[in-house]
């Protein structure tokens, strides 16, 4: 006498299609904010670069008496500066320059003005 009583040991094609419909309920729900948290942490570190090169700029101006080049490259050269070089803008990968009116760095993407340094 055979016995007719199997186990299944897969998954039916409805288990499956409802895990794939879940992996993508949650794939859109998180692809989204990755990539706006990857933006936002440009700008963010977009402003710090900034606000440390004006920072470096200043003490520059101070100790030297005079403000550096427009291009940076000789306060970027200088280790007691940048030990490690100007960094590059996080956003759009462009070099940091100064406005040789105000002495304050300019960017394409940088969306934040900031005040005159008095001479």
């Amino acid at each position: 006498m055979l016995s007719t009583n199997r186990q299944s040991t897969g998954f039916t094609l409805i288990e499956i299609l409802f895990v794939i419909v879940i992996a993508g309920i949650i794939a859109a729900i998180v692809i989204p904010r990755l990539s706006t948290t990857s933006t936002t942490a440009k700008e963010t570190a977009n402003k710090q670069n900034i606000s440390i090169i004006n920072k470096q700029v200043e003490r520059w101006y101070i100790e030297k008496g005079s403000f550096p080049e427009t291009d940076l490259s000789d306060i970027g050269s200088d280790p007691d500066y940048f030990p490690d070089g100007i960094p590059a803008n996080p956003v759009d990968d462009s070099s940091y320059e100064i406005d040789p009116e105000s002495y304050r760095v300019i960017t394409d993407s940088s969306e934040e003005e900031e005040e005159e340094i008095p001479q």
